[in-house]
């Protein structure tokens, strides 16, 4: 295997990501040109911090599936405000599809998974990834960076009344009223964003599922395929959703919501067929 940390920085802004690959390498014995898919972990946390429960433990289930795997460590509050993290989100596809032979990745398979408000970044690049803002930040050329699918996991999407406000706050900042509608990702969702894999629960209390009503909705609309999965019980912020996750007072263990990583790979075949 491949492991390798690279920083991640937008010209212009402050801040440093750190991009964590872990790429499975080939062999001789088994197709030494081999190409895999690769997803872009985006942990949640409000905008405040990313969660560890939301990375690391995701990199290897996708691993023991057969894909590569890279977690960011964006930007965030106070220290950054938008758009800066949804910049490094886009500068680490590039630097990927750039470095695709290295670490043996297939660049037409290349998804973006985010939990939460990393369900958010990660959405926000899915809307916004061929924006000349977006484009001009990595360096990419017209279409260079288009992701294969986006995998998100009970996202923050709306800014209206269903908001979990506090991460339009940190995200935010001092431009909160001047930018609150654009990103409101239900409103951006076109003909470039891509297939998309979404999972909720009904009864999540901190980011109503609502959120993935509405993004899944927009997808509809534009025709864009899409799966959602609505869990009838279960909190928020359930990573997993099994012992491997909870936390330290034993919280995020929820057996009927441990099925969505196994439906989420048969989804990423699709990716990798494609």
């Amino acid at each position: 295997m491949i492991n390798e940390t690279v920083e991640i920085k937008v010209t212009g802004y402050q801040g440093t990501a750190q991009l964590n690959i872990f790429s499975l390498n080939n062999s001789t014995e088994m197709d030494p040109n081999r190409t895999r898919p690769l997803v872009l972990i985006c942990g949640g946390g409000g905008y405040e911090f990313v969660s560890d429960r939301e990375k690391e433990p995701l990199v290897c289930k996708f691993l023991g599936m057969g894909y590569h795997a890279a977690t960011l460590d964006y930007s965030v509050y106070p220290d950054s405000q938008y758009p800066e993290s949804l910049l490094q989100v886009a500068v680490s596809v590039k630097y990927l599809k750039d470095n695709a032979s290295k670490y043996h990745i297939n660049t037409d398979a290349i998804v973006v998974q985010g939990s939460s408000a990393g369900g958010h970044l990660a959405a926000s690049f899915g809307c916004f990834w061929n924006r000349d803002f977006v484009r001009e930040a990595a360096g990419a050329a017209d279409g260079e960076l288009r992701p294969a699918g986006l995998m998100l996991s009970y996202p923050v999407i709306t800014s209206g009344p269903k908001a979990h406000r506090g991460s339009f706050t940190c995200l935010l900042g001092d431009r909160y009223d001047e930018l609150i509608d654009e990103v409101s990702l239900e409103k951006q969702v076109g003909s470039d964003t891509p297939r998309t894999f979404i999972w909720h629960t009904v009864t999540d209390d901190v980011v109503p599922v609502e959120n993935s009503l509405y993004f899944t909705e927009a997808l509809v609309a534009q025709g864009i395929p899409v799966e959602l999965h609505i869990y009838p019980v279960g909190g928020h912020g359930l990573s997993l959703a099994s012992g491997e996750t909870a936390d330290g007072n034993g919280y995020g263990v929820q057996r009927e919501c441990q099925s969505w990583i196994e439906l989420a790979g048969i989804w990423m075949e699709g990716i990798a067929n494609a």
